[in-house]
């Protein structure tokens, strides 16, 4: 085998055996800063403001959701809605009940939701101070989680100024928290791209050999 052939089935492996970490988005857009009722209404608010293309302030990917600030990917905006969106899988060694909990800085008040279900919201101004036992400043809930791939949307309403944020798990049988991250290393199934990629590489090895063979 030459070193072109080594090369490419390194890629091929890489590619299709890495295992796929947690994938965090944040998205932005300005809106008139108010309170809403309930989950469903936060839900509601900041997807309106993101879908708006006037009020749109763009996505951008996260490595740690750890002292998270609009202004540091955003710049300095005040009044806007924010969302974010975590892509996260669980294995079969994993599957149970999960916690989750994410200490924000939302003026109005934000919503958690996993897998469409709402865990929690709070209409109060929420500053968690880097503390989990800060009153109405984090937003906590747990969630029975089947093997497989999971979505953890995060939503809020600001008025003004924003300080770091934090979105952490804690898996079922796990002792502690973790923060998510592009390193977290919670991957399930593969995604459709990872398995056609994995079928090509191993066409590719199969192919070579039948060349080598041939030779």
């Amino acid at each position: 085998m030459n070193a072109r052939s080594r090369l490419a089935l390194a890629l091929f492996a890489s590619v299709a055996l890495d295992a796929n970490a947690s994938v965090i988005t944040v998205q932005v857009a300005t809106t008139s800063p108010a309170a809403q009722a309930n989950a469903a209404a936060y839900k509601l608010a900041v997807d309106a403001a993101i879908t708006d293309p006037a009020a749109y302030k763009g996505s951008k990917s996260v490595a740690v959701y750890d002292n998270l600030s609009v202004k540091n990917y955003f710049g300095g905006i005040s009044n806007y809605a924010f969302e974010s969106t975590i892509d996260f899988g669980v294995t079969a060694a994993q599957a149970g009940m999960w916690n989750f909990r994410t200490g924000v800085d939302f003026g109005f008040g934000g919503a958690l939701f996993v897998d469409g279900v709402a865990l929690g919201y709070n209409t109060h101004d929420m500053w968690w101070a880097n503390s989990y036992g800060a009153g109405n400043g984090s937003l906590q809930g747990a969630l029975n989680l089947a093997a497989g791939n999971h979505v953890l949307k995060i939503y809020g309403i600001e008025g003004c100024c924003d300080g770091g944020m934090q979105a952490q798990f804690k898996a079922a049988n796990a002792a502690a928290y973790a923060t998510f991250a592009s390193t977290d290393q919670l991957n399930a199934v593969p995604e459709p791209v990872g398995i056609a990629t994995f079928g090509l590489g191993a066409g590719a090895i199969a192919f070579i050999r039948r060349r080598r063979k041939q030779a």
